[in-house]
């Protein structure tokens, strides 16, 4: 089993994670909403939508939004917590890879960087051929990644936390143009041990994706902010519109 198909799932992913809150969720999309020209009432799709941060301020901001997760848990945590704001979401159990509808949406987007996860770079293509078969024509396809450059300068080799109990040691490598991070949690003795494995896609290989998969890119920012792309940005954010031929 892929590591992203079990530790998705698990309870302990919020310990790592749970920093991550609403507030950066808030600034992309305000930053995609205002840049791109998909108004009120259009059709989203949030790939890779976890438990539904991106995917609930899109709705609050009157988009219909459908969103699409391998993990099951963390959907159920996504309808939770749409129902408790009164958010009509539609979410949806699946593997980014599998198209989910045919020309049906005006915006996709694959945020936090919830990409890079396969090995071999044919099944990064069928995810994002995925992405485009889903988008209109016209439509538009947005993707917020790690900057690879900045991650392979900067990134911390160790850090150590204790969160609710639990102590969480995360361990970061790079292996063959691959970010690495084994992350150990132990409480009362017992130890769960778990390595993610993302690929260090930059703006090159990005490009060569698009045009594969036939993207046109627009619109290219390095933070949420929408500040310029530069080797030193947190992020890499790319906005394209799917060809229309």
């Amino acid at each position: 089993m892929a590591w992203y198909e079990d530790w998705f799932n698990n309870d302990n992913h919020a310990l790592v994670y749970g920093h991550r809150d609403d507030d950066d969720a808030e600034r992309l999309v305000e930053l995609i909403v205002s840049t791109l020209d998909v108004p009120p009432g259009g059709r989203v799709l949030d790939v890779g939508c976890g438990r539904g941060r991106h995917a609930r301020m899109f709705a609050r901001r009157g988009y219909e939004v459908t969103g699409l997760d391998l993990a099951d848990k963390a959907l159920d945590v996504a309808r939770q917590r749409a129902a408790s704001e009164g958010l009509d979401i539609t979410f949806l159990h699946g593997d980014m890879r599998e198209p989910v509808a045919d020309a049906a949406f005006d915006l996709v987007v694959n945020l936090f960087t919830a990409f890079g996860y396969f090995h071999e770079r044919a099944e990064h293509v069928r995810a994002l051929r995925a992405m485009v078969t889903a988008a209109r024509p016209g439509g538009f396809v947005v993707q917020d990644f790690m900057n690879a450059e900045n991650v392979r300068r900067s990134f911390v080799p160790m850090d150590e936390k204790t969160v609710g109990g639990v102590h969480i040691r995360q361990e970061r490598r790079v292996v063959d143009d691959r970010i690495e991070k084994t992350i150990t949690l132990t409480q009362s003795g017992d130890a769960h041990v778990v390595t993610e494995s993302v690929a260090l896609l930059g703006q090159a290989a990005f490009a060569s994706l698009y045009d594969e998969v036939g993207l046109d890119l627009q619109h290219t920012f390095g933070d949420y902010e929408g500040g310029p792309f530069t080797s030193t940005s947190p992020r890499l954010i790319l906005m394209s519109r799917r060809q229309t031929e």
